[in-house]
């Protein structure tokens, strides 16, 4: 069906203003309340967004993080995240020359 062959009629325009304004019961009788969050991970879902890029390392130094672990590239990652965090953050305009 082609959302153009719909014809709004006022009844139709009178439900939708209804909808608009109606309050919402977000009360859940079957639920049960969460009281202990103690035990939650926050973010435990997130996942930060990868971008695959070229860069060019010293030999010795890809090697050592070669030597260090399986899973090197995120051992590199994580460094540069641990310097960046230590330097802080800046700005497009900083970082790019």
């Amino acid at each position: 069906m082609n959302p153009a062959d719909i014809t709004l009629t006022e009844e139709m325009a009178k439900e939708i203003k209804a909808l608009k304004t109606r309050k919402i019961n977000l009360s859940d009788k079957d639920a049960p309340e969460i009281t202990a969050w103690d035990k939650t991970v926050a973010g435990k879902f997130y996942r930060p967004v990868k971008k695959q890029i070229t860069i060019r390392i010293d030999a010795d130094v890809l090697d050592w993080f070669r030597h260090e672990s399986i899973k090197y590239q995120t051992l590199i990652n994580l460094a540069c995240r641990e310097y960046m965090l230590h330097h802080g953050k800046s700005s497009d305009s900083e970082t790019r020359r």
